[in-house]
């Protein structure tokens, strides 16, 4: 009887946990938002706003940021889901 009244007191915080922390990772690792910053850094250097050097130094810090992204999702696959 004790286990049945926690878990009815509990649940809703520990559901409230769960949702703020997938919105956290959906937060800190979209890999669309990455993936529009290649995009735009390869226009601003083909309209050329941007040098090569700099074109390349964010190039490159984006495509590591992209490596971990893609990382940390395929790490915590299946253990977050939220219901919108």
């Amino acid at each position: 009887m004790t286990f049945i009244i926690d878990d009815l007191l509990f649940r809703p915080f520990l559901t409230l946990a769960d949702v703020i922390r997938s919105t956290a990772i959906d937060e800190l690792y979209d890999i669309d938002e990455i993936q529009d910053d290649i995009k735009e850094n390869r226009l601003l250097y083909e309209i050329g706003e941007r040098s090569h050097e700099e074109y390349d130094q964010r190039r490159l810090e984006l495509e590591r940021k992209l490596d971990v992204a893609e990382q940390a999702r395929k790490a915590i696959s299946g253990k977050v889901t939220v219901k919108r």
